[in-house]
């Protein structure tokens, strides 16, 4: 049995042509089915619903073979022990620091003064102002992370921006790129080793996938 983790959503959606191009179909759909594990048209391939930030623990720890990661979710809790062969080029997004379109941030920056900064990404934001040598106080947020800079909470934050609609609708301006992010395939080490050949096969009809896209 090979099982494949996966949270809901864009990356789920963008993940089954590169499964099909594998000859893997999910037969339920995970916006309806209540079930968290999904059989396929194939006995022997699963996949697991996850939150996307668990999808590396399940990895990790054998709970998944498998799984597809966003690169922000494995630089914030770690890649460690986890064999990352392919960026799928998925999901693709950047992460930004945005403030409110009346805040001066090139002028606070350029001060030195401490920035107050909210965001869930705590370890990018904390190294990406470091290398710039801005001191700031970093508040940890899990939502609606817009509303910090409008309410007077932070400064700035740090998200992932896609289209940059929200950001607009909500007053708000990308003041600089941190990176690009995308998914990418992570597997367990010890299930590269048991199940060496199936898995290897997986990965080049992904790789072969992602080429063409």
């Amino acid at each position: 049995m090979i099982t494949l983790a996966l949270s809901k959503g864009r990356i789920f959606d963008e993940t089954l042509p590169l499964l099909k191009a594998a000859g893997i179909q999910v037969t339920e759909d995970p916006e309806t089915s209540r079930k968290l594990i999904l059989p396929t048209n194939r006995p022997e391939v699963r996949v697991v619903l996850v939150r996307a930030t668990d999808v590396p623990t399940y990895v990790q720890y054998g709970g998944a073979d498998l799984g597809v990661a966003g690169k922000d979710v494995l630089l914030e809790h770690g890649g460690q022990g986890l064999y990352q062969p392919l960026d799928l080029r998925i999901a693709k997004c950047r992460m930004s620091v945005a403030v409110r379109a009346d805040f001066d941030y090139a002028a606070a920056v350029k001060q030195g003064s401490r920035l107050r900064v909210a965001t869930k990404y705590t370890t990018v934001a904390r190294q990406h102002f470091a290398d710039k040598g801005v001191h700031v106080d970093l508040i940890k947020l899990y939502g609606s992370m817009e509303l910090a800079p409008l309410t007077g909470l932070a400064d700035a934050i740090v998200d992932l921006v896609s289209t940059g609609g929200t950001l607009r609708a909500n007053n708000l301006v990308e003041v600089e790129k941190i990176m690009d992010i995308s998914s990418r395939l992570v597997v367990n080490q010890a299930a590269l080793k048991v199940k060496r050949e199936p898995i290897r096969r997986l990965i080049e009809i992904f790789s072969t996938a992602t080429q063409k896209r």
